[in-house]
């Protein structure tokens, strides 16, 4: 079917439902953009941003890419950092990544999937560097999480450092980073005690 027309259908109820509930509710969210968050998360089709924290079209500014990173070469990543920082404002930014990430295992089971291992290429070097913690533990899926929490600290990090935050909170911008994980098993957010407000928090 070239059409997906099941895809269409569905369209049509969602804004029927959101127009029954607030007649005015498309009409006011084409007249106004100001998310107060950027969401940077992975491309999982079951984690989607908005719904897993409850949150409307229009209340989160979202960036997802496969294990949620954020590289310093990456200009797709870096440019929606930078709108939303400097154009929208957004007062935080949510790294979140999750449990039982595909690109995670990638990385770490040594295998080669092509193209990819480009990519992928920041949580090898990462699982080298936590390498002794990581293999202390003796269950698979323990030293999957320990990445996957290990990944998402990185990637906070490297949000700090782009220009954009730093210049930011050079200017006196009230902007905060976090570092959360998801529980696709649970559907449950945890806080990865990552919280930064300035270069003061970063260790």
């Amino acid at each position: 079917m070239r059409v997906l027309k099941d895809l269409f259908e569905e369209n049509r109820k969602w804004a029927g439902k959101l127009k029954q509930a607030d007649p005015e509710f498309f009409l006011n969210l084409s007249k106004q953009h100001k998310p107060e968050y950027l969401w940077i998360g992975c491309s999982d089709s079951r984690v989607p941003a908005n719904e897993i924290v409850n949150k409307l079209p229009g209340e989160i500014f979202v960036h997802r890419n496969i294990a949620n990173l954020v590289m310093h070469t990456d200009l797709n990543c870096l440019s929606v950092i930078q709108y939303a920082v400097e154009v929208l404002h957004v007062k935080h930014i949510i790294v979140c990544g999750h449990y039982g990430c595909g690109g995670v295992q990638a990385a770490m089971d040594g295998n080669d999937y092509g193209l990819i291992d480009n990519w992928l290429r920041s949580i090898k070097d990462l699982y080298r560097c936590h390498q002794e913690k990581v293999d202390s533990l003796t269950d698979k899926k323990e030293k999957e999480d320990l990445m996957c929490e290990l990944n998402v600290i990185k990637q906070v990090a490297n949000v700090c450092q782009t220009p954009i935050v730093q210049h930011a909170w050079k200017s006196a911008q009230n902007l905060t980073v976090h570092g959360w994980i998801y529980s696709i098993e649970d559907g449950i957010l945890k806080d990865l005690n990552v919280c930064i407000t300035g270069n003061d928090d970063m260790v």
